[in-house]
């Protein structure tokens, strides 16, 4: 019997292979009900093919985001709203698919055309616009339904629609902030555009996906889409990098704000963005006779195990302030990115960047039990800039005794003028007392020492070279 079941088997078999090659490669697959009869209904909007499951429509093909996506905040907007005691109908909005956060300008559309659990959450759709005429043609470059990376309050179509106002002010504090402001010197130079510039900033991260304003000429700020990920929860806040992470290439404040933390002998140019080799403890040119071997570190708080976070520790703190007119609680995000902004007298952030240090918020510093006080944060501070400022000018002063030959560019070597000089740039950098005060104060104490010993020119004030901001050397 097991003979002839194989005689009888080898036919069909055959005959099976013949038709499977000879197919028509065209069919991908076999029609099916994905759409459910919603497109004109909902304004071309087709939500979920499955609510139970989170598959929406466009996840039958965009497999890999579909699966990345689910994983973020966004596939589970709908149950935050529900669980968050405060749901109401104003809300869903931007709980569900309709027409913000797209280039759909009018509203009735998706859930507020259909109440339907199909449209829960902040699908694909909500940010690329509706995909019925994608599915019908997907071949058809009008159908492609691209999304927007060029944010701004007021702006249709962009994060802005759901993450500002009085209850997600992200946008509001960014676009006030410098991250917000395209500055067109930099944005059109090709050493500075990928740190200056959204496009090239996406582009220098490796990032190839496409979106509305990729390929044009338009210079777009670094918007939300730069620094968080719009498909994937891989690091907290669905950040592009993590934020944890001690290091210049792989955390994401660091990326950028690394960029001339040590000399560059081929430029006169001083520091430029040193806050990353500043916090990690190696950035400044040092001297010989540093207390440090070059390689090592000098630790600052800020940048240890006491400050997890590390820049965004300071940078990006949400707190809750009071109108002072109103006496209305008012949101904060952190995203001004200013670890100690301009408030009013409610506390609020003014957005302002000069103010007197008694206008400023120390809150972020207390948060987390670092400060006892923003008193005592405050005056540590001053503390430590009044001391670099000091020793600073102590070295500026031996500097302008040192021959001018000592700080040529072009003659290929390195001086201790040079240095020297750098390390009193970034002593000045504003920020430096907070980054690593600590780094800093041995750096021109070095500096001092050495210029002295190089150059015959010792310091002509009576600043004390003993270190008093606790270096760990």
């Amino acid at each position: 019997m097991l003979q002839h079941g194989n005689r009888l088997l080898l036919p069909v078999l055959l005959l099976a292979l013949s038709v499977a090659g000879c197919r028509d490669e065209t069919v991908v697959f076999p029609d099916r009900d994905l759409i459910g009869g919603v497109g004109a209904a909902a304004g071309g909007y087709l939500g979920y093919a499955n609510p139970a499951t989170n598959l929406t429509v466009c996840g039958a093909c965009h497999v890999g985001q579909q699966r990345r996506w689910q994983e973020t905040a966004h596939a589970g907007a709908w149950l935050t709203l529900q669980q968050s005691g405060a749901a109401q109908q104003l809300c869903e909005a931007c709980h569900t698919v309709t027409h913000l956060g797209n280039r759909v300008a009018e509203p009735g559309v998706g859930f507020q055309a259909l109440a339907e659990d199909r449209f829960h959450d902040v699908q694909c759709e909500a940010c690329h616009g509706p995909g019925l005429h994608h599915v019908r043609n997907p071949d058809a470059a009008g159908n492609i339904p691209h999304a927007s990376i060029n944010a701004g309050v007021g702006m249709n179509g962009t994060c802005a629609e759901c993450h500002s106002g009085f209850h997600h002010p992200f946008v509001d504090e960014w676009q006030d902030s410098r991250h917000g402001r395209v500055l067109a010197a930099p944005a059109n130079n090709p050493e500075c555009r990928s740190c200056h510039e959204g496009k090239a900033a996406l582009e220098q991260m490796g990032i190839r996906a496409n979106y509305l304003e990729r390929g044009s000429t338009q210079h777009i700020a670094i918007t939300c889409a730069v620094c968080h990920d719009p498909h994937e929860n891989a690091f907290d806040g669905q950040l592009r990098y993590s934020i944890n992470v001690p290091s210049e290439q792989e955390n994401l404040c660091m990326r950028c704000h690394q960029k001339r933390g040590q000399p560059d002998p081929t430029t006169f140019r001083g520091p430029h963005a040193p806050e990353g080799p500043l916090l990690l403890g190696d950035a400044g040119w040092w001297p010989p006779n540093m207390p440090l071997e070059p390689g090592e570190r000098i630790a600052t708080t800020h940048g240890s195990v006491a400050n997890p976070r590390l820049c965004a520790g300071c940078h990006v703190n949400d707190y809750t302030a009071q109108d002072a007119v109103t006496g209305e609680p008012i949101i904060t995000t952190g995203h001004s990115f200013q670890a100690t902004p301009c408030t009013d007298a409610g506390g609020t952030p003014t957005g302002e960047r000069d103010c007197d240090v008694a206008q400023r918020s120390f809150q972020t510093c207390t948060a987390a039990g670092c400060h006892a006080s923003q008193a005592t944060a405050r005056n540590a501070q001053q503390l430590a800039r009044q001391r670099l400022l000091s020793l600073a000018a102590t070295l500026n002063a031996q500097l302008a005794l040192v021959p001018a030959a000592e700080f040529d560019p072009n003659d290929g070597v390195y001086t201790t003028a040079e240095g020297a000089r750098f390390n009193a740039q970034l002593a000045v950098f504003r920020g430096t007392e907070v980054h690593n005060p600590f780094l800093a104060e041995a750096l021109l104490i070095a500096s001092i020492q050495q210029v002295q010993r190089d150059y015959g020119v010792g310091p002509g004030s009576t600043t004390s070279l003993d270190y008093t901001l606790g270096a760990a050397h």
